[in-house]
């Protein structure tokens, strides 16, 4: 089974190739400042399966050994890599992928980092769309 994601303004597309090896949801702190979300899911993947089709995703070390990937013309994370935690591993931001839905997560990481609010969410009153 192949997956195709991009960044959001489309410089940057991507497949991938078989299936997940986990797909998780990661609450540490770098996650979010990186995206400015509560959270992040994750693809993780042998880096093998992981194929970029157009652009040049922007690479910086952010933090020790952590290399995270973005595109330098919208921002849109898209990798992350950390050749001593998790060699050989690529960790895809799945919420970039064109069909998201397809790969929903299976487990939470860093939990101990998680916002106090983020347990409650199902609590919160729902809009489809923007409320009126």
């Amino acid at each position: 089974m192949s997956y195709f994601g991009r960044c959001h303004c489309g410089a940057i597309q991507y497949e991938l190739s078989g299936e997940p090896q986990v797909v998780a949801v990661c609450h540490c702190s770098d996650c979010r400042r990186s995206a400015g979300a509560p959270f992040v899911a994750w693809a993780m993947y042998p880096e093998a399966s992981l194929t970029v089709l157009q652009g040049a995703p922007k690479t910086i070390n952010s933090s020790e050994t952590a290399m995270r990937s973005f595109c330098s013309e919208c921002g849109t994370g898209l990798f992350y890599r950390n050749e001593t935690v998790l060699p050989g591993i690529v960790d895809i931001q799945a919420a970039t992928l064109d069909k998201p839905n397809e790969l929903p997560p299976t487990i939470q990481n860093q939990t101990a980092e998680r916002l106090t609010w983020v347990t409650h969410m199902n609590e919160l009153r729902e809009y489809e769309r923007f409320p009126g």
